[in-house]
Formats: structure tokens, sequence, C-alpha cells
């Protein structure tokens, strides 16, 4: 997956660990990390290849959160490993671990801030 690659029916992948969203700086700005599913791929499966190719953690595609507006859908992925391979595409500067609150300002899909602000530690 190219780091410039975006399209309409992209993944977005929600890594949730210790009251804290993952985040990608991909094109200037903070995001989920996201990738167009390959040939045959399910939802859980491109979110968590795309996890790994960017940041280098590996997860595990958990639940599915549908886009009610015709977006690509959201998936929560469950953190397999504390620390990134070597492999990612993104350098640390390019992840960062941020409070739900941040996640939710940086503009994530309706979905994912619906399953955050239910989530929200006290």
């Amino acid at each position: 997956m190219a780091l410039e690659q975006v399209a309409e029916d992209a993944v977005d992948a929600l890594v949730v660990n210790d009251g804290r969203v993952l985040l990608v700086d991909v094109q200037g700005g903070w995001s989920l990390p996201s990738g167009v599913p390959e040939e045959a791929e399910t939802a859980q499966a491109t979110a968590a290849r795309a996890v790994y190719e960017l940041t280098g953690f590996l997860v595990d595609g958990t639940s599915l959160l549908e886009s009610e507006s015709g977006g690509g859908p959201a998936v929560v992925c469950q953190l397999l490993s504390d620390d990134p391979s070597g492999e990612a595409q993104l350098t640390a500067g390019q992840v960062r671990w941020a409070p739900f609150a941040d996640a939710i300002s940086a503009g994530v899909p309706a979905p994912v801030r619906t399953y955050l602000e239910g989530h929200t530690p006290v």
C-alpha cells in the first residue's frame, strides 16, 4: 500500500490502548491508520495489515464499525505488540498515541467518534 493511495473504500483502524488512540501523520495531519483492501481481503485484515505496514505494530482487527454515511468502515483493533517492528513505513515522529479527546478533535469518522465517546476513560 502506498502512502499516497487514498480511496473512499479505505478501512480505518481504531487501535486503542491504555486510554489512548494510535494516530498517524500521513499527509500533514493526524488521522487513524487506514488502508485500501486488497482482493478478497476482509476489513479486519485490511486494518491489521495497514497498521503493521504504517506503524510496525501488530494488531488484530476485532470489531467492525460500519459507516452510515457511505464512507469506508472502521475496525476496532486489539494491540498485540508493545513495540513496533523496524519495518514501518512511517518514522517514530509520524506515529503517536493520543488521548481520546485529541483523536475526536482530529476529525475521526462519526462511528469512531461515537465509539470513543462511549469508551472514554474516567
